[in-house]
């Protein structure tokens, strides 16, 4: 019978997650059912536990409920305690084990999809909300040469850089309007696209040789990208981030990382 697996959001119907799980099932011999589960906006708890209850092995966590699924955890991974956010549930012996792969998947589609080493290099992290935190541990871990967050609300970068203080070194906040110099790679990670707007960031935070991404994506280049791409930065958007925090999650429900290049290339035809 079948491991049972599910993504848990609201609104859920559009999630790919089924598609990639499912991919990555057979494509590594792994017998999984993995399906998309609607949780009422006051009901993630009971939710969660009738999963448990139904034999569910563990379960992706998307918007609204990632901060409300650290919290329901019954112990939380470094990953997730440093970000504050679970996106990826592991039930087991009793346990809710909470973890958060999408600062892995980020680097890992920077890193490995892109082929952007990041040691040593100037990043731009722009927002400080739930997705600049769970993504800047990974980013640290990388030993890049600085990470300047950039954010509307310069308190709410502050206390981010605060929750980090141990790599105070390597971390800086300012405001949009005051960002200088260019950077090596430029990360979005406010929710700016999902309103067809741009961060407010002068053009020449890019250079011919940055990498743009963008962690929101659909079928055309978000407003963003089309901002650094004609500022000369190469563009990305965020579907090699799905794929490969998808491929973390995957690893750590049954031990076997499956490979994201073919997934990835399906993923991306029209």
């Amino acid at each position: 019978m079948s491991e049972r697996y599910c993504v848990i959001g609201n609104p859920i119907a559009h999630s790919k997650s089924p598609l990639i799980h499912a991919a990555f099932g057979a494509a590594t011999g792994q017998d999984i059912d993995y399906g998309r589960c609607l949780a009422p906006l006051d009901g993630f708890a009971a939710t969660v536990r009738e999963l448990i209850a139904q034999g569910y092995r563990g379960a992706n966590v998307t918007v609204p409920f990632k901060l409300e699924a650290a919290r329901l955890a019954t112990r939380l991974a470094p990953r997730a305690q440093a970000a504050g956010a679970v996106n990826t549930l592991i039930f087991a012996q009793g346990e809710i084990v909470g973890e958060n792969t999408d600062g892995p998947g980020l680097v890992a589609d920077i890193v490995r999809n892109a082929g952007v080493a990041l040691a040593g290099k100037r990043i731009l992290l722009l927002g400080a909300g739930g997705a600049a935190r769970g993504a800047l541990l990974p980013l640290l871990l990388q030993a890049p040469r600085q990470i300047v967050i950039a954010n509307r609300t310069l308190a709410t970068a502050e206390q981010l850089t605060q929750d980090f203080a141990a790599h105070a070194a390597l971390l800086s906040v300012c405001a949009f309007a005051d960002l200088e110099g260019s950077f090596d790679v430029v990360i979005n990670a406010t929710s700016a696209s999902l309103a067809a707007d741009v961060p407010p960031i002068p053009g020449s935070v890019f250079h011919p040789g940055t990498l743009a991404l963008d962690m929101m994506y659909g079928n055309k280049p978000t407003v963003f990208m089309d901002f650094a791409a004609g500022h000369g930065a190469s563009v990305r958007d965020g579907l090699g981030m799905l794929v490969e925090q998808a491929a973390e999650a995957f690893a750590l429900w049954r031990g076997v990382r499956p490979d994201t290049a073919q997934v990835l290339t399906s993923m991306r035809q029209p």
